[in-house]
Order: structure tokens, then sequence, then C-alpha cells
């Protein structure tokens, strides 16, 4: 991808959506977060899942963290509908260059540019690369 800052980083991210169950595509989110800003950053983590379950039309979601299976890495998160616990996204959330990028899938059939630009949005986020 040409716009692409980090490229390692997209090619990290472009390989979690190799085909699967489901059709999968993605963001990068960047943020102007340093690795002291934990809380914040967890706050920005719930505002992205009310943005992206909205844009998914999946219902109000919440946030797994995993704690309770091994199949989870520090720092990975899915958001499941609250409706009957379906997959809405997943993420990394990783610190890169000082500041935290978080790195979120999800179903393919959401409109990526609405998203990118609800996301770019919100505080604290300095951009959004696709990761179609």
């Amino acid at each position: 991808m040409a716009d692409a800052v980090d490229d390692d980083l997209y090619q990290r991210a472009k390989r979690l959506l190799e085909p699967g169950d489901i059709e999968l595509v993605g963001c990068i989110v960047h943020t102007d977060l340093g690795g002291e800003q934990d809380l914040e950053m967890h706050e920005l983590t719930v505002a992205i899942n009310d943005v992206i379950a909205d844009h998914a039309d999946k219902g109000e979601s919440y946030i797994y963290a995993g704690n309770d299976t091994d199949e989870f890495a520090s720092n990975q998160f899915q958001g499941k509908a609250l409706a009957d616990d379906a997959f809405v996204w997943e993420c990394q959330q990783l610190l890169r260059s000082g500041t935290f990028d978080l790195v979120f899938y999800y179903e393919a059939g959401v409109e990526q540019e609405d998203l990118a630009d609800d996301l770019a949005a919100l505080d604290d986020v300095d951009r959004v690369t696709l990761v179609p």
C-alpha cells in the first residue's frame, strides 16, 4: 500500500485477514497515545468498539479480554454482540515507536471509508490505515 507509513505493520495486519470461515477486512488505528497511557488506550478501544459495532450493524457489543483462555495473547481483545456473543471484531494493541497502534479486523461488508472517517474523528486518533 503506497500510503502505509509502517509497511511491516501493514503486511502483518494483512496476513491476519487471510481467508478463513468468514471474509475479514481491517484497519490500523494509529494513535498519539504513549506507552504510559494505558487507561486512555482502553477508553479509546471502548469508543472504537461502539463505532465498529454500529458500522457492522451488530447491535450492542461488549469487549471480551480472553483472560479465561490460553487462545488469547496479551493485549488481544474481541468485540462480541451482546445479544448472541457473535464475533464483531478482534484487535491487537501494539506499542510501536513510542505510541499505540491498534490493529482491528472485522467481517467484510462494512463501508470501510465511512468507518475510517468515524474512527479518525475520535480523540487520540492520529490516522487510520485501511487493510482490505
